[in-house]
C-alpha cells in the first residue's frame, strides 16, 4: 500500500505538470492542500465516481476555485469519468477541465465555484437542503437522507463579505453536517496577507456558533484525520477545520511566496519539485500501485448499493413518500402542474382584480405552492414588503428544519449562493425576495445561477420611482435593464395580475436558468385580453391592442407603463392615428420565439416605434430603430409620492401621446 505522502504527491505532480502543460493556472492551492485533500477523500468522503448524481452522496464544493486542478486531479483519481487527456486538455477551448469548476461540464463537480466567498455560501445551501429533507422524508427506521456538505476555502473567502453573512446563518441554524477546510497559508495575490487581514478567524467562528478546530497541521495526515473525526461529532453545529499550510508545499524555490499562487511553476522548478518530492516519474504518469491506491470506485459502489437497499425498504413501508422523494430529486414537477397552472391563469384573468404586482405574486405562490411542494421560499428581511410568505409558510428554524421558507436576514448576497446551493442539491424550486434595489448586492451569485443553467426565483419588488418617498436610495432606475444584460436570466416585469401568474408559471416549468420577476409597490390594472393575447404573454411580448388595419405607430412597455400605452393609444385613436399596444413582459423569452411570430408582434416595415419604461432608456433602441423613440428615465429619481414622481418625470398618457405623434410625424425627440 502506497503511503499517504505518494498519494498526496499524486495530486501534486497532475497539478503541476497541467497548469504547465496549459501554461496558465493556479498551482499554490493544489500543492497546498494535497494533504488535506488525500485525508478527507480517502477515508471520509462518501460518493460514487460511477454515478455522480447519486442522491445520498456526501458534497464536496471548492470555494476557492482557481485551485481547480486540486479538483479535477481528484475527480480523475478516485474514477469519475475524468481521462488523463482532459486534466491535459485543461484550460483549454472545448475541455472539460476550465480554468474554474464549471457545474455541468465536468462529472463530480458539484457547483461552479471561483468568485471567492460563494463556495461556501453554495454550500450551506446545500446542507441546508440536506437538514430540510431529512427532516420531511426519514421516518423512524429507514434514513435515506444522511449526507455531508464539505469545502474547501481560503483566506479570500474569509475576506469576501458573502462568507460572513452565509457562516453566520450556518451557524444560527446549527448545520451540524457541513464541515469547511479553511486554507490558512497566510498567502494571496497581492502577497503576504498580515498587512489587510488579521481577523481572528477562530473567534469569530465560534461567536457564529460553529465547532472549530483550530492550528492544525495541514500536512500531517494524522491531525487532519482527527480534526475531521472530531468535527464529524459535533452533530449539532457546523464545523470550521483551521489548517496551516504552505502555499505550493513541493515547489522549493517559490513555496510559502505569493509567486506560485496564479502562475505555472515553470520546468526548472518542477524538475526540482519532482526531487524534492521523490516523484521521479514522467509527466502525466502515476503508478499502477497508486491509482489503485485512490480509486474509489469499489467502495462507492457499495456504498450507493446500499443506500438502495435501504430506500427499497422504504419504499416499501411509505411507497408515495419515496415515490415523492425521487420524483423531487430528478427536479420532474408534479404530473399535474401544468394543468394547475394553466387553471390558475385562467382564474386569474377571470376575477379581475387590480392588485399591485407584488400581492399577484404572493397570490401565484398561495395558488401554485399546494402542489409545489418543492417550492421553498425566502425573504432577506423584507417579507412584509416582498410578500414571499404564503398561508402554508412554515420558517425554517433552530431545531425546526423541516420547513418550507427561510428567513435569511439582511443577506440579500447569501441568499441568493443559498438558494443556489439549494438547487444544485436538489429537491428544491427556491424563491427569494428583496427590493429591486438590492438587487445589486445579490448580482454575482444571479449571475452564477444563470451560468449553471439553474431554476431559480427571485421576487423583485418595488420596482421604480414609484417606490416614492423613500427616494433615490431606493428607486431602482438601471436595475431592470441591468438584469437583462446577464445572459440566460428571464427578466419578467408584469403589467397585471395575469401576466404575473404567466410569469410565475412559466418560470417553474423552465429548468435550465433563473428568473426574475420586477413587481411594482402600487396596485395596477386589470387587463382585458383575447384569447390569442392571453396565450402570448408566455412569449414574452404580444399585441394586448390592436388598430384597423396597419398601425401607423407601436408603442411597447412593460410593468406599470402598459397602462400608460393603453391609455395613449386610445387617446390617439379618437384623434384619427392608428396605434398598436405591443406588451412585453419578458424580452428574454420574446427572443426566443421563432422570426415568423417576432414579426407578428412587431412588423419590420412598422418603423415608428415608441418604447416606455420608467427606468434607463438602455436596451430599447434594438427594438424602436432609429425612427423611434423611448420615454425613460436615464437619471436617479428624486423623495416624493410615487404618483408625483411620475408626473414629475414625465410618465403621463399626455406627454407619451405627444412622443408618440412627433415619432409619427418624423420629428423624433429626446426623452
Amino acid at each position: 500500500m502506497p503511503e499517504r505522502r505518494d498519494l498526496a504527491n499524486a495530486i501534486r505532480a497532475l497539478s503541476m505538470d497541467a497548469i504547465q502543460k496549459a501554461k496558465s493556472g493556479h498551482p499554490g492551492a493544489p500543492l497546498g492542500m494535497a494533504d488535506i485533500a488525500e485525508v478527507l477523500w480517502n477515508d471520509f468522503l462518501v460518493h460514487n465516481p460511477g454515478n455522480p448524481q447519486w442522491a445520498d452522496r456526501d458534497r464536496f464544493v471548492l470555494s476557492n476555485g482557481h485551485g481547480s486542478m486540486l479538483l479535477y486531479s481528484l475527480l480523475h483519481l478516485t474514477g469519475y469519468d475524468v481521462s488523463l487527456d482532459d486534466l491535459k486538455r485543461f484550460r483549454q477551448l472545448n475541455s472539460r477541465t476550465p480554468g474554474h469548476p464549471e457545474f455541468g461540464m465536468t462529472p463530480g463537480v458539484e457547483s461552479t465555484s471561483g468568485p471567492l466567498g460563494q463556495g461556501i455560501a453554495c454550500a450551506v445551501g446545500m446542507a441546508l437542503a440536506e437538514r430540510v429533507l431529512a427532516a420531511r422524508f426519514n421516518r423512524d427506521g429507514h434514513t435515506i437522507v444522511d449526507h455531508r456538505t464539505y469545502v474547501f476555502m481560503g483566506d479570500g473567502c474569509m475576506m469576501e463579505g458573502i462568507s460572513h453573512e452565509a457562516c453566520s446563518l450556518a451557524g444560527t441554524l446549527g448545520l451540524g453536517k457541513l464541515i469547511a477546510f479553511y486554507d490558512d497559508n497566510d498567502i494571496s495575490i497581492d502577497g503576504h496577507v498580515d498587512g489587510w487581514f488579521r481577523d481572528n478567524t477562530p473567534a469569530r467562528f465560534r461567536a457564529y456558533g460553529w465547532h472549530v478546530v483550530p492550528d492544525v497541521d495541514g500536512h500531517d495526515p494524522d491531525a487532519v484525520k482527527a480534526a475531521i473525526e472530531a468535527a464529524g461529532k459535533a452533530v449539532d453545529r457546523p464545523s470550521l477545520i483551521c489548517c496551516k499550510t504552505v502555499i505550493g508545499q513541493g515547489a522549493p524555490n517559490v513555496c510559502g511566496t505569493a509567486k506560485c499562487h496564479g502562475s505555472p511553476l515553470g520546468e526548472e522548478e518542477i524538475v526540482c519539485a519532482r526531487e524534492h518530492l521523490d516523484w521521479p516519474h514522467p509527466p502525466f504518469e502515476v503508478p499502477d500501485d497508486i491509482r489503485a491506491a485512490w480509486s474509489a470506485k469499489g467502495r462507492g459502489y457499495m456504498a450507493e448499493d446500499s443506500w438502495n437497499a435501504r430506500f427499497e425498504a422504504y419504499a416499501e413501508a411509505y411507497p408515495g413518500l419515496a415515490a415523492e422523494f425521487t420524483r423531487r430529486m430528478r427536479g420532474e414537477l408534479p404530473e399535474d402542474f401544468s394543468a394547475h397552472a394553466g387553471a390558475f391563469v385562467e382564474a386569474v384573468d377571470s376575477a379581475g382584480e387590480s392588485p399591485a404586482t407584488r400581492k399577484a405574486s404572493q397570490n401565484c405562490i398561495e395558488g401554485l405552492a399546494p402542489i409545489l411542494p418543492e417550492l421553498f421560499g425566502g425573504s432577506a428581511d423584507l417579507a412584509g414588503s416582498n410578500l414571499t410568505r404564503w398561508s402554508g409558510s412554515e420558517t425554517v428554524a433552530p431545531g425546526k428544519l423541516a420547513g418550507n421558507y427561510m428567513n435569511y436576514g439582511v443577506r440579500e448576497f447569501a441568499m441568493t449562493a443559498m438558494m443556489n446551493g439549494l438547487v444544485l442539491h436538489g429537491g428544491f424550486v427556491p424563491y427569494g425576495g428583496t427590493f429591486l434595489v438590492f438587487s445589486d448586492y445579490a448580482r454575482n451569485a444571479m449571475r452564477m445561477a444563470a451560468l449553471m443553467k439553474l431554476r431559480t426565483l427571485y421576487v423583485l419588488t418595488h420596482d421604480s420611482i414609484g417606490v416614492g418617498e423613500d427616494g433615490p436610495t431606493h428607486q431602482p432606475v438601471e436595475h431592470v435593464a441591468s438584469l437583462r444584460l446577464i445572459p440566460n436570466l428571464d427578466v419578467w416585469r408584469p403589467c397585471d395580475g395575469v401576466e404575473t401568474a404567466v410569469a410565475w408559471s412559466e418560470s417553474i416549468r423552465r429548468r435550465n436558468g433563473p428568473s426574475a420577476f420586477i413587481l411594482s409597490r402600487q396596485g395596477l390594472p386589470h387587463q382585458m385580453r383575447s384569447v390569442e393575447a392571453l396565450a402570448g404573454i408566455a412569449r414574452g411580448g404580444y399585441v394586448l391592442r390592436d388598430c384597423e388595419g396597419t398601425p401607423e405607430a407601436i408603442i411597447m412597455a412593460t410593468g406599470s407603463e402598459v397602462g400608460l400605452a393603453l391609455e395613449a393609444a386610445m387617446s390617439l385613436e379618437a384623434e384619427g392615428c392608428a396605434v398598436r399596444v405591443v406588451s412585453m413582459p419578458c424580452l428574454e423569452a420574446f427572443e426566443r420565439q421563432d422570426r415568423a411570430y417576432r414579426d407578428s408582434v412587431l412588423p419590420p416595415h412598422v418603423t415608428r416605434r415608441v418604447a416606455v419604461e420608467a427606468g434607463t432608456t438602455s436596451g430599447w433602441a434594438g427594438y424602436v430603430g432609429s425612427e423611434g423613440s423611448v420615454l425613460g428615465l436615464d437619471t436617479f429619481g428624486e423623495s416624493a409620492p410615487g404618483n408625483e414622481l411620475f408626473e414629475h418625470f414625465g410618465f403621463t398618457a399626455g406627454n407619451l401621446k405627444g412622443l408618440v405623434l412627433e415619432t409619427v410625424n418624423g420629428r423624433k425627440m429626446a426623452a
